[in-house]
């Protein structure tokens, strides 16, 4: 039988019922969309939900160990009340620039539980974390040396974990940060002339941080990196000047953004993390493991909201032009061109419920054909004035999107 005879199912995205729908709205905080936009006063926006936040990390509590660390990974939403919010619900935040650092301390994040990851620390950023007291993931020799000079000139302890580059990659991540020659932390190979050299410059060890990748939807991935995660750090242990306190497995948990992608079975996931804190009770008793999230933890809980100002009919193709676009969401639009775009689930915010549908393509007001929200696709038919809703942005949205580029104004986030 031919494959017009029996065609494939088109794939779907993912169901999007985390914000309820009454009365058409979606309910945001419990607020009816068009009200939100008109209490933030102008669109576009970024909209992040309290209550969602805090159901994500119930959520992981209910199903982690009780003794595992949960950090909030602020890089992937560094808003300062977002990162307030969550340092009252999370054990520790991680931060990627003195700049992330100073934001989390004025949230009131506890330096103790306060990490400082990146390749490419500048003196003043370390200097600035001795002074803290925050944990600084070693990402390369020089920080070492660097460190144990602040450390003597302030009379401060530096606090160091080792970020280690493993010999081996997260299957099916979005984005890998280990295996292979990786800007990110030290190769496993150098370890042992590594330690040797943290033992002798009297810097304070405390663990180790590994992070093979992320954006990772399959569970028996996450799972195989954890346990590799878990050995290496072991055999490392044998090298280490004093007992293992921290162990920093990473996270790499995904949340589904496009057609065709499921979401993550967190239960498998804790039994795994369970069986390696069985484990670690025996074999690094004074270890304290530690799991980072940030996409996971904030993603699903931000809308952006861009309101139609026009409504074209191209040669039978129908655009709904918004005020917002590439600016703002660079990867809903694709990141400058991806090779193959797929869309970012896309709904008309205030027809949420409509079944009058039609295949409309969302663009920005941007002059490059780049600047692209939804391609065609299957949306409540929606006029000038309507509020456009691109799902899954509570993450890497605002902060990792060109705000100034062709001079548009920047976008507006808020927290209800």
């Amino acid at each position: 039988m031919s494959n017009s005879e029996n065609p494939r199912p088109t794939p779907v995205h993912a169901a999007m019922e985390q914000f309820p729908v009454v009365g058409g709205e979606l309910l945001v905080g419990g607020m009816p969309l068009s009200r939100l936009a008109q209490r933030v006063g102008q669109t576009p926006f970024y909209a992040y939900d309290r209550g969602l936040l805090r159901a994500r990390v119930l959520e992981l509590r209910n199903v982690l160990p009780k003794s595992v660390k949960l950090h909030y990974a602020m890089k992937a939403n560094p808003m300062p009340a977002v990162v307030g919010f969550m340092a009252g619900l999370v054990d520790g935040i991680d931060v990627a620039s003195a700049g992330e650092l100073q934001v989390a301390l004025n949230a009131g994040a506890n330096p103790l539980e306060v990490s400082f990851a990146g390749p490419g620390k500048k003196t003043a950023e370390l200097r600035q974390a001795v002074a803290a007291g925050v944990l600084v993931n070693i990402e390369s020799f020089r920080e070492v040396t660097e460190l144990a000079g602040i450390s003597a000139e302030l009379g401060l302890p530096a606090r160091v974990a080792v970020r280690v580059n493993p010999d081996f990659e997260l299957k099916g991540s979005g984005m890998k940060m280990g295996g292979g020659p990786k800007q990110f932390g030290v190769d496993v190979e150098q370890m042992p002339e590594l330690m040797a050299l943290i033992g002798s410059s009297g810097v304070q060890f405390e663990g180790f941080h590994l992070f093979a990748g992320s954006q990772n939807l399959k569970a028996e991935s996450i799972c195989e990196a954890q346990q590799k995660s878990y050995e290496l750090a072991l055999r490392l242990s044998d090298l280490a000047p004093t007992p293992v306190r921290f162990l920093n497995l990473g996270g790499g948990f995904g949340i589904p953004y496009f057609p065709g992608e499921q979401r993550l079975d967190l239960t498998t996931v804790g039994h795994n993390l369970a069986d390696i804190c069985q484990r670690a009770a025996n074999d690094m008793p004074e270890a304290g493991i530690v799991i980072e999230l940030g996409r996971y933890l904030v993603g699903e809980a931000g809308i952006y909201v861009a309101k139609v100002v026009d409504r074209k009919v191209s040669r039978g193709q129908v655009f709904l032009v918004t005020d917002g676009g590439l600016h703002h969401h660079l990867s809903a639009s694709g990141n400058f061109g991806q090779v193959v775009r797929k869309n970012y689930p896309v709904t008309v915010g205030n027809r949420a419920d409509a079944t009058d549908l039609e295949t409309a393509s969302v663009v920005g007001p941007l002059c490059t054909p780049l600047d692209l929200l939804a391609d065609r696709m299957k949306l409540p038919v929606a006029q000038v004035g309507d509020l456009v809703v691109v799902y899954q942005s509570g993450a890497y949205g605002a902060s990792a999107s060109p705000q100034s580029f062709l001079g548009h104004p920047p976008c507006v986030e808020v927290l209800v």
